[in-house]
């Protein structure tokens, strides 16, 4: 019995097909949803998100999101959901000096917006970074 896997950014349908297992990064670590799992909804932290199917795996970088498992069907609502081929190792790593660079210069203690937006462009970039350079030591 499959396991119907349904993946939506703001932008389009990222991903949609019968899987065998997903494994996703939750608020309390990994967790794994295999057909029949029981019913649950659950925060989606950025991470690594591994589909398998028919022995090949496929994974992809995911931000934050939700996760609604009804047995037979988890969607994945994410604000962002990139494949490890599309990852550009060069961009993300100018991405995270752009970031370090806009932390240097804001004061102590004023503009948290821009502070937060900062952090979270350098943990995206940093998981781009370990999903990409995992797969060239594969």
């Amino acid at each position: 019995m499959p396991l119907k896997l349904e993946i939506v950014t703001p932008e389009a349908r990222i991903y949609s097909d019968e899987v065998d297992t997903v494994v996703l990064p939750g608020y309390e670590g990994e967790m794994g949803v295999l057909p029949a799992h029981s019913n649950l909804v659950t925060t989606l932290v950025p991470g690594e998100l591994r589909i398998t199917k028919g022995g090949k795996t496929i994974e992809l970088a995911v931000g934050e999101g939700l996760v609604e498992v009804t047995g037979s069907v988890t969607r994945i609502l994410t604000d962002a959901a990139v494949d490890a081929d599309k990852i550009d190792e060069a961009a993300a790593e100018e991405a995270i000096a752009r970031a370090k660079t806009a932390l240097e210069n804001l004061k102590p203690g004023e503009h948290q917006e821009e502070v937060a937006a900062a952090m979270a462009a350098i943990q995206r970039a940093t998981i781009h970074l370990h999903i990409k350079r995992k797969r060239k030591t594969i």
